[in-house]
């Protein structure tokens, strides 16, 4: 048995006794009567939804990358977005939560014993140290927080497809979701969060989950190197690609709309954004492409939807419908150019334009938030604050956040390969991840495979 297996077992194995061992919820009322107004079953009926939407693109995700890369490494694509649901809804409900939403320890992290196995959340975050305007459950807002958490990492396995050994993978996600993940979003999204004392704004995760997973996924295309067939390639299957775009703009609604907490005027706000600038930056990508002398393509299209998403998603709920679509149009233009001269260069073997599109369009996204968001803040916000002040805080948490990304995800692929060889033999990598790590083919591999067993059965049996 190889040690990197048994230390893995061995963590699902302690935590299991564990959870015997810790006294469960006696009040599981959550604090919160639902007969108190119709207003607050609106808001956590919503919420639930929202959450099984959200959860929703991660599978999406995996058939968007799935589809996009050769046949020989569909299925292990797809299976390094899949296999975070199980990751990471792990570690949320054992000290991830905490690390997140928890005390918070100098505004940077949370106190891992704050909601430790998920120990005191069975009240309502009115009685909590955050949220405290709204009373729904801190059991729901834990499980909607769990779904941005999870479909983080998976954006990152976009930038080393085809090269990544699985079991290296499973060690970096860990570590990602501990050192980058839980620190960012505590800092942003958490009342005594450093980035919240400096006014800084992410509606529904342009920082903590684009800005992260596209710089960590730069990080691991320098760190991993180009794949030995690393020039263009056919993608194995453009419906996926269709498919899995249709599934992350439906999910988005959960995304960008449920981060309102509530059924309210912003949820809806942020609906008809997360929709105009997703329908922007699709038109806007295509048309783009065909005045640069290319032919209107369906991948094209399913990117520069995306796109959108990603742009609007730290604004979504305070901007205009005007200002989405201005949003919308400037980043998707940048992305599309870095796309080109990403792939024109050749330096960087970044396989599905990873940081291009979501790391650059949630950088982009943040600062247009400095910029656009402050005419919608409260008074006393701009008392206290100027404009300028405003957007230049913005942008120093971003750079910030850049620069940390960068060099501590550099480090845990680099701890992590000392670990386990991270990325998989030129034999491994020639063969296919989905055979040499998993044995399993898709499609057109699986036919080959079975026809030659048959021919060789038959001329067996012809030789006799």
């Amino acid at each position: 048995m190889q040690k990197r297996w048994i230390i893995l077992f061995a963590f699902m194995l302690i935590i299991s006794i564990m959870g015997l061992f810790l006294p469960g919820e006696v009040d599981m009322s959550f604090g919160v009567e639902l007969s108190e107004g119709a207003q607050l079953v609106a808001n956590v009926a919503w919420l639930i939804t929202a959450t099984i939407f959200v959860l929703m693109m991660t599978p999406g995700l995996s058939f968007f990358y799935g589809g996009m890369v050769r046949e020989k490494n569909v299925i292990s694509t797809m299976l390094q977005s899949f296999v975070a649901m199980g990751i990471i809804s792990v570690l949320w409900v054992v000290f991830g939560f905490s690390m997140c939403f928890g005390k918070s320890v100098g505004g940077i992290i949370g106190d891992p014993s704050t909601y430790f196995f998920m120990q005191n959340a069975g009240g309502a975050c009115s009685d909590s140290n955050f949220v405290s305007a709204l009373p729904i459950p801190i059991a729901l807002y834990a499980l909607f927080q769990m779904k941005f958490a999870i479909i983080t990492p998976s954006l990152i396995t976009g930038s080393f497809a085809e090269r990544v050994r699985f079991s290296g993978y499973l060690f970096f996600m860990i570590f990602f979701f501990v050192f980058i993940y839980c620190p960012l979003a505590h800092c942003t999204w958490h009342p005594d969060g450093l980035f919240g004392s400096l006014h800084v704004k992410d509606f529904a995760g342009g920082i903590v989950v684009h800005a992260s997973s596209g710089v960590a996924a730069l990080a691991g295309a320098i760190f991993l190197g180009k794949r030995q067939e690393s020039g263009s390639h056919q993608p194995a299957n453009v419906p996926f690609v269709l498919l899995g775009a249709a599934l992350l703009w439906l999910g988005w609604f959960g995304f960008n709309a449920g981060s309102s907490l509530a059924a309210d005027g912003m949820a809806i706000r942020a609906f008809l954004n997360t929709n105009t600038a997703s329908a922007v930056a699709m038109i806007t990508w295509v048309v783009f492409d065909c005045l640069r002398g290319r032919k209107p393509s369906a991948m094209g299209s399913a990117v520069g939807a995306v796109v959108g998403l990603v742009a609007i998603t730290p604004s979504a709920g305070w901007v205009s419908v005007g200002e989405s679509i201005f949003i919308s149009f400037v980043t998707t233009i940048c992305c599309n150019v870095a796309v080109y001269y990403k792939n024109k260069s050749g330096r960087l073997d970044d396989a599905l334009d990873v940081f291009p599109t979501h790391g650059l369009g949630g950088i982009i996204g943040t600062l247009m938030t400095g910029i656009f968001v402050y005419s919608h803040e409260a008074p006393e916000v701009q008392a206290e604050i100027s404009h300028l002040h405003y957007f230049l805080n913005h942008t120093m948490v971003m750079v910030g956040v850049i620069v940390y990304t960068f060099v501590v995800s550099y480090g845990l692929y680099w701890v992590t390969n000392k670990m386990i060889p991270m990325r998989v033999s030129k034999e491994s990598e020639k063969v296919g991840l989905d055979r040499s790590q998993h044995d399993e083919m898709y499609g057109s591999e699986a036919v080959v495979e079975r026809e030659l067993a048959e021919y060789f059965e038959h001329t067996s049996e012809d030789k006799k």
